[in-house]
């Protein structure tokens, strides 16, 4: 079972059963969770000028913290989902 990069309107994780990481949901999936590592670099580097800048106002704080959650969720998802398809002699 593979954790895909997505929650359903719930908020419940979402799972494919395949074996072949060349299925077109697998495809999909490596395509989301690449947006999705690429997003959160962008959200970290916006981040990070934001602090080296002069005093950030509250609101700018508060929306960089939401956006770097967000981010942060859907990396330690990714790495849950890469760790998950290790195979022992990775």
């Amino acid at each position: 079972m593979r954790l895909l990069p997505w929650t359903s309107d719930t908020g419940m994780p979402c799972y494919l059963s395949t074996d072949d990481p060349d299925s077109r949901m697998s495809r999909l999936a490596d395509r989301v969770e690449a947006e999705l590592l690429d997003s959160a670099r962008d959200v970290l580097g916006h981040a990070k000028e934001l602090l080296r800048g002069q005093a950030p106002l509250r609101r700018e704080l508060t929306f960089a913290g939401a956006q770097l959650a967000a981010a942060l969720e859907d990396t330690l998802r990714i790495a849950k989902s890469r760790g998950g398809r290790l195979t022992p002699e990775e």
